[in-house]
């Protein structure tokens, strides 16, 4: 007996009798089973729905007013997936939950999915699925023929296919890992774990930079969980003992998303992560990103230049793709020849010329930078320094007229002098070719809703670099140090992350970058040319005005853009 047919039959809404023909005519002609025991006359749906608004204790409502349903979440729920579904918002609740319509309470995947669409609560209740059908037709009818036809336009221009939030899929699997993608976008994610435990199957999206457990699965799902994101990965779903790559182009919610898959073989099974980057989202440009106003002139003036060389340094993940994305979209006119060599191509930017390496082939950072040479170019962009070949051909194209910009990962600017020497450029090559250095970080941003103001202590300030010891004056402005080092008159006020639906209860909405600045003077040349170590080089630089990421880091601290604690967690290395 299945659980539905046993609910309705203890509850008395149907016999047993009537039960084994609607169960006999479900697995003749397929169908919900919910839906047979209606259409065959087994039991009649009020009845129906009476039994299981008691067996959940959930509210049933006899009709849908059309003016009370949230229009601004009615959009977010394209109208495929609400009819298959048969589900529809009908209000906000006061503790700003989304109370939902349903007619199958045992449809519990449909309601995780809304759950993800829409980043709120959901709170069902029970409606005939005839009643939920009408309102859908009526509300969605309103929204009307521009938005509909808006629809049918994306559809029409995009390569991907069908938008996944409008699937009608019934496979649970399938819907599970749509449910994935759904409310990684919703929440801006910008990677998804899968993870096997020793009892379960562990989901972890990246959020402004910060993992967080957001699902479970039990254990018998990751089998089928692996083989779905392989298929749509086209990698081998035999193949469980090596790692694997791929990727997958989805579409959702009108956006297009390029995923990068990887999978590799663990004690307890395989694990997945996937980065997603939205192909749709608008390039920032300089003035977006987070320099200060010295730092913009300065680091604009570099990329106008004729020739040499433009290192930004920092870990993965800290927001460098972003940086050289917007100095080469700054100085992208018709007049240059700009060229890019890189490991994903991330973002597709009109007008430049860009290289996806392929070391499977052998087309590695090295071979595409020397071709580039063949290619008449005025700008290259390469994706990452990582070893002596690539560093030597950069060298080589600065010194022959062009602009280069790359990465290499140090943990601060002057770190990324020495690390190219270590990989065998000659100091008078370096000093001659170099012209700056720019490390970053990424901070979250205090949610604008939520974000708590309050007094610091003297240790916090200390900690920033805003004390006795530290820039206090340079950095505070209009505050005042006593001679004991401690803040006299008044004191600054700093905010911290508290938490509401607007973030997701996370404190924080976005991410801002931070930089460490090191343009190459005459007195930081003469230091590359003695072959000076790292600790030096930064030590000149500061002594010339230079900023540390922690310096940087206090400024957005002291105007209310970040916390204190979020600027020492991405600092922390950099002033060890």
């Amino acid at each position: 007996m299945s659980y539905l047919g046993e609910i309705l039959v203890r509850r008395g809404a149907l016999t047993e009798e009537r039960l084994g023909e609607a169960l006999k005519v479900a697995a003749e002609k397929g169908g919900n089973l919910q839906d047979v025991i209606v259409q065959t006359h087994a039991a009649e749906e009020r009845d129906v729905l009476i039994a299981l608004a008691a067996e959940f204790d959930l509210d049933l409502l006899d009709t849908i007013d059309d003016k009370s349903v949230p229009p601004e979440v009615v959009s977010a729920i394209p109208i495929n997936f609400a009819k298959a579904r048969r589900l529809l918002p009908v209000k906000i609740d006061a503790d700003g939950a989304v109370v939902m319509a349903i007619s199958d309470p045992l449809d519990t995947f449909a309601i995780d999915d809304v759950r993800a669409m829409l980043g709120r609560e959901i709170v069902p209740v029970l409606a005939s699925g005839e009643e939920i059908i009408g309102a859908i037709n009526r509300i969605y009818e309103r929204k009307a023929d521009a938005d509909e036809l808006d629809e049918l336009q994306k559809e029409e221009d995009g390569e991907l296919g069908t938008d996944i939030l409008d699937s009608t899929d019934e496979a649970p699997i399938i819907r599970w890992v749509n449910g994935l993608f759904f409310q990684a976008a919703r929440e801006r994610a910008s990677d998804i774990h899968i993870e096997p435990s020793a009892t379960d199957v562990v989901v972890r999206y990246r959020i402004d930079g910060v993992l967080k457990e957001v699902r479970h699965a039990p254990r018998g799902f990751l089998a089928n969980i692996l083989a779905r994101v392989k298929i749509m990965a086209s990698l081998n779903i035999a193949e469980k003992r090596l790692p694997q790559d791929g990727r997958i182009g989805l579409k959702i919610a009108g956006r297009n998303i390029d995923v990068r898959v990887s999978t590799i073989p663990t004690s307890l099974g395989e694990r997945v992560v996937m980065r997603l980057l939205d192909k749709t989202s608008v390039l920032l440009d300089l003035t977006d990103l987070g320099f200060e106003e010295e730092q913009l002139h300065v680091m604009d003036s570099y990329i106008r230049r004729p020739h040499g060389i433009i290192l930004v340094t920092g870990p993965t993940g800290s927001g460098k793709t972003t940086t050289l994305y917007a100095c080469i979209t700054r100085i992208n006119t018709p007049d240059k020849n700009i060229l890019t060599v890189e490991d994903p191509v991330e973002y597709d930017i009109k007008g430049i010329s860009q290289m996806q390496v392929n070391p499977k082939i052998n087309l590695t950072f090295a071979s595409g930078l020397r071709a580039f040479l063949r290619q008449d170019p005025d700008v290259i962009l390469v994706g990452e320094i990582r070893d002596p070949e690539t560093a030597a051909i950069a060298i080589t194209a600065s010194q022959t007229g062009h602009l280069v910009l790359s990465t290499v990962h140090t943990n601060d600017a002057a770190g990324a002098v020495t690390r190219l020497v270590e990989m065998d450029v000659q100091p008078f090559l370096l000093a001659s070719t170099l012209m700056c250095v720019l490390a970053q970080r990424l901070v979250r941003v205090l949610c604008e809703s939520c974000k708590q103001p309050y007094e610091p202590l003297d240790a916090e300030l200390g900690e920033l670099g805003i004390g006795a010891h530290g820039n206090g004056q340079r950095l505070a402005g209009a505050f005042t140090l006593g001679e004991s080092g401690v803040w006299s008159g008044i004191r600054p006020t700093l905010y911290r992350a508290a938490g509401c639906p607007a973030c997701l209860n996370s404190g924080y909405r976005g991410r801002v970058a931070i930089y460490e600045l090191l343009p190459v003077t005459d007195e930081i040349r003469q230091l590359i040319l003695r072959s000076s170590d790292s600790n030096t080089i930064k030590r000149a630089g500061m002594e010339h005005g230079m900023e540390t990421l922690r310096d940087a880091g206090a400024r957005k601290v002291l105007g209310g853009v970040t916390s204190a604690d979020e600027v020492m967690r991405v600092t922390r290395e950099d002033e060890e």
